[in-house]
């Protein structure tokens, strides 16, 4: 508009110029004051937006700068997806800019992450206060401190104005307060004497309601210096109110789908430690400090065959229910695979082909560990994961120089397998990325500070999860994590193993029988000899005919006896179904029949068999 009056003014001043006299000097007047006066106009509209973006009383301003209040409110209230600290956002915009004292106050279940509703009980809902602001001056006034809920006096809330706005979804509003209203307003009689004496002289209510259900609300007060609330700013107010409720209702539905997730994940977790011999096992998980990423991380632990314990870490590339719900999926399957006793990098291989059969096109890395007590070796396989934290016993602690591998699902196998030694008093420590991440920092930095942390860990912390409060990025991580830490200890008395070499002839089986039977009677086992000797007899005869004769023979008593033969044949033993006439056939049938289970598993040079027989209560 300026630029058109701009353009028709220089028309006229030209026509003026042409007819000559003083008619021209005195269009020239007109044309410079009307330009000063549109100039003035714009300074001060501009003037008056700039009080209402930054919080001017509505009450002193128009009705388009009241609009600019409200846009204003829109990027200061809802800032993040915390339900807390939107209702503190909202009750810190309106004061002093609406009114000298605000509180807002928010329904339990609402709280807790359930849906809002429309209160129809008697007295008045279960109530918490999250949020106060007031000017110095009403600093004083008595209120529900933050974080505590409603006390009411029973025989006060039937009157109480509150009560009203909850019930009815409407708000309330007290232009001048007699001295009745004191009462009808303040939850306490004291409450309502501290107002007195302070001066408020008007109230307002606003129902905090979204999509029509009832989450909280917001009460303002003025006091003195301040003109009372009117028409105007109850409409006003309502806007408000408003808006702050949808967002105080998106940060509570993002917190109950963050629960939920949160509650998925743990529950896929292990929820307890299995028998682990040689090894003082502690596992973990740390949902993220900043509430947002949750989702894929875990970790598992199994006791296998021979007391060998697998140690597993895994991290799903993305957030939400279905990042945790994949994170379940693979889990499943690697417990599967690990069950059958397979080799770390042929457990990845598997896993590999499982998740790129997902439809939701999901990677992970992921991290395996099996460890052997007899001889103190770890054998590991990583695909695209963290490098573990080897601690030598010492004093000492290095990354293992661990083949990276390609993150499951991208297709590329097949995986490297790397195998160190733990010594006692060492210790073995998994994570996710989340433990060592931190916006702005260089990873290697991160890993170098971890491993500083490891090493200042007092005795015993290690094992409790003490990387979890010691990580470098502490309070600033924004990734969840997973920590899962194996520390080689003595076995314990009740756990026994013992390893042999056996001769690869005839001699095997009898051989095999005596150091049984003997082992046995060391250990006061001795009513599960005749079993234990059949078993080892058949698994060493098997060896001898299909494995091209027996390497080892492994005893392990734990919370059950295992017994267990290896050989370099690659061919697994089946039980096959004999006839009457049949020779032989049976002796994996009766192996089936007096253990508790028995398997087969291959390794990098042949396989093993084992058989596993409860002991005497």
């Amino acid at each position: 508009m300026q630029t058109v009056h701009h353009t028709w003014s220089s028309s006229r001043l030209e026509a003026g110029r042409v007819s000559g006299g003083s008619g021209g000097r005195r269009l020239t007047g007109r044309v410079s004051a009307v330009r000063t006066s549109a100039v003035h106009r714009s300074a001060a509209v501009l003037a008056r937006r700039r009080r209402a973006a930054d919080g001017v009383p509505p009450q002193r301003l128009g009705a388009g700068e009241r609009l600019a209040w409200l846009n204003a409110a829109s990027t200061r209230i809802g800032t993040t997806l915390d339900l807390e600290l939107t209702a503190r956002e909202l009750a810190e915009f309106t004061v002093p800019g609406f009114a000298d004292g605000a509180a807002v106050d928010i329904l339990e279940s609402v709280l807790h992450g359930e849906e809002g509703s429309r209160w129809t009980g008697s007295g008045v809902p279960a109530m918490r206060a999250v949020a106060l602001s007031a000017v110095d001056t009403m600093s004083t006034l008595e209120a529900v401190p933050v974080g505590e809920t409603y006390v009411r006096d029973q025989k006060r809330h039937e009157t109480l104005l509150h009560r009203y706005c909850l019930r009815q979804g409407k708000p309330v509003m007290v232009t001048r307060m007699r001295e009745d209203d004191f009462d009808r307003v303040a939850p306490t009689s004291s409450g309502a004497a501290k107002m007195r004496a302070l001066g408020v002289h008007s109230y307002l209510a606003v129902p905090l309601i979204a999509r029509g259900l009832l989450l909280g609300s917001a009460d303002f007060v003025r006091g003195p210096g301040s003109p009372p609330f009117s028409p105007t700013d109850l409409a006003l107010a309502e806007q408000l109110v408003s808006r702050a409720a949808v967002f105080i209702d998106n940060a509570r539905l993002y917190g109950r789908e963050r629960e939920h997730v949160v509650t998925l994940q743990r529950s896929l977790l292990p929820r307890g430690t299995p028998d682990t011999p040689g090894l003082r096992v502690h596992g973990e998980y740390a949902p993220s400090a900043t509430r947002h990423a949750v989702g894929g991380d875990w970790y598992d632990i199994m006791s296998l065959p021979g007391g060998r314990t697998a140690l597993m870490a895994g991290d799903v590339m993305g957030r939400g229910l279905p990042a945790a719900a994949t994170m379940g999926r693979l889990r499943a399957v690697a417990r599967t695979l690990m069950t059958l006793d397979m080799a770390p990098e042929r457990v990845l291989a598997r896993l590999d082909l499982a998740t790129r059969d997902l439809e939701d096109d999901q990677v992970a890395t992921f991290l395996c560990a099996v460890y052997d007590p007899a001889d103190s070796r770890c054998t590991l396989a990583g695909a695209g994961h963290v490098p573990p934290l080897l601690l030598d016993g010492r004093g000492g602690a290095a990354f293992v120089d661990l083949p990276a591998g390609a993150p499951l699902g991208a297709g590329v196998i097949p995986y490297d397998p790397v195998t160190v030694t733990v010594p006692e008093g060492g210790g073995l420590v998994l994570y996710t990325d989340g433990l060592v991440k931190a916006r702005g920092a260089d990873l290697e930095d991160q890993l170098g500070r971890l491993r500083s942390a490891a090493l200042a860990l007092p005795p015993g912390a290690l094992e409790d999860g003490g990387l979890i409060a010691a990580a470098p990025a502490g309070p600033g991580r924004f990734d969840e994590a997973v920590l899962l830490t194996a520390r080689a200890v003595p076995l314990d008395e009740g756990t026994g193993l013992r390893v042999w070499p056996l001769s690869g002839d005839g001699r095997a089986a009898s051989e095999a029988r005596r150091l049984v039977t003997r082992q046995l009677a060391e250990w006061g086992l001795d009513d599960l000899a005749d079993v234990c000797e059949l078993v080892v007899s058949e698994l060493v005869g098997n060896a001898l005919r299909y494995g091209n004769g027996p390497g080892e023979l492994r005893l392990l008593r734990g919370e059950r006896l295992v017994v267990e033969v290896s050989d370099t044949g690659p061919d697994l033993p089946q039980i096959q179904h004999a006839d009457l006439s049949d020779e032989g056939g049976r002796g994996l049938q009766l192996v089936n029949m007096l253990c508790r289970r028995w398997g087969s598993c291959r390794t990098p040079g042949g396989k093993v068999v084992w058989a596993e027989q409860n002991l005497p209560a």
